[in-house]
C-alpha cells in the first residue's frame, strides 16, 4: 500500500515518533497522528510536544501506556478495537516495542485477531550505526543491560566470539563504567558512544576503547545514549577487505 488505508477492519497502529529532532517525522505518520480515534502514549507530555510542533488536531481519547500500567492500559486498547476503532500507540521516541513498552499491547491485539501495522521510523539503533564509521557487516542489539556488573560481563561475554557489531542503550551516567567492562571482556575493539542523535547537542565519541574510555572519565554527561562496538579485529578486516574489491553489478 503506498498510503495508510483505514478500513472497517479496527486497527492497532504502531507508530514510531523522533529520537530528537522533532522534524524527523513522515507525512504517513502525521496522517496516522490525525487520523486514528484514539492513541496510547508510554508518555502523554511527550507525544503532545509532536502535536504542537506540527500544528496537527489530536484525537479525542488520549492515555498512557507505560511499562508501569501496562496490563491495564492493554486491556483499553483491545476494549477500544472491541468497538470497531482504530487505536494507534507511540513510545517517547522511536519504535513502539523496541526497549519501550508496546510489545505487549500488538501481541495481545494479534492473539484477538485484530489487524497489527507498523509504521516505518525514526531508531536511534540504526541512527547509531550509520553515524559510527565502524563497519557492520552483522550486529547484535542488546537493548538496555543489566545494572549489575557481574550481568552486564555475562552477556557481553555470550558475544565475545560473535562476529558482527554490539549495539545498546545505557544511562549516560554509566558510560565509563560499562566501557571499562567491555574492554577487559572483548578486548580493545573500535567503539562509537553516540550522545543526544539528531538533536542539537548531538555528539559522537569514536576511537579505540581504551582511548575513548579516558574520555568519560569525571564526565558528566546528561540525554541518550546509544553505544556501537565493532566486531572483532579478523571479522573487521575482512569486512575492509571485501569492500575494497568494488565488484560491478552483474
Amino acid at each position: 500500500m503506498d498510503e495508510t488505508e483505514f478500513t472497517q477492519e479496527p486497527t492497532l497502529f504502531l507508530i514510531p515518533t523522533p529520537i530528537g529532532n522533532l522534524e524527523d517525522i513522515s507525512y504517513r505518520t502525521v496522517r496516522t497522528l490525525q487520523s486514528v480515534d484514539a492513541l496510547a502514549c508510554e508518555d502523554t507530555r511527550h507525544t503532545r510536544k509532536i502535536f504542537e510542533r506540527h500544528d496537527l488536531k489530536s484525537p479525542q481519547i488520549i492515555f498512557s501506556c507505560h511499562a508501569h500500567n501496562e496490563d491495564r492500559s492493554v486491556g483499553r486498547i483491545l476494549s477500544l478495537l472491541r468497538d470497531g476503532m482504530n487505536v494507534g500507540l507511540t513510545s517517547d521516541a522511536g519504535a513502539p516495542g523496541i526497549s519501550d513498552p508496546g510489545q505487549r499491547a500488538a501481541t495481545a491485539a494479534i492473539e484477538a485477531g485484530y489487524r497489527v501495522e507498523a509504521l516505518p521510523g525514526p531508531s536511534a539503533v540504526i541512527t547509531a550505526l550509520m553515524v559510527s564509521g565502524l563497519p557492520i557487516p552483522t550486529f547484535s542489539f542488546l537493548g538496555f543491560l543489566p545494572r549489575r556488573p557481574g550481568r552486564q560481563r555475562k552477556i557481553l561475554k555470550t558475544f565475545a566470539e560473535t562476529p558482527g557489531a554490539i549495539a545498546f542503550f545505557e544511562s549516560p551516567f554509566r558510560v565509563a563504567k560499562i566501557l571499562k567492562i567491555a574492554a577487559e571482556v572483548l578486548g580493545d575493539r573500535q567503539v562509537a558512544v553516540c550522545v543526544e542523535l539528531t538533536k542539537k547537542f548531538e555528539k559522537i565519541y569514536r576511537g579505540q576503547l581504551v582511548d575513548v574510555i579516558s574520555q568519560f572519565d569525571g564526565k558528566k554527561l546528561k540525554g541518550e545514549v546509544t553505544i556501537v562496538i565493532g566486531p572483532p579485529i579478523q571479522d573487521a578486516e575482512i569486512v575492509e577487505d571485501d569492500a575494497d574489491q568494488n565488484l560491478p553489478f552483474p
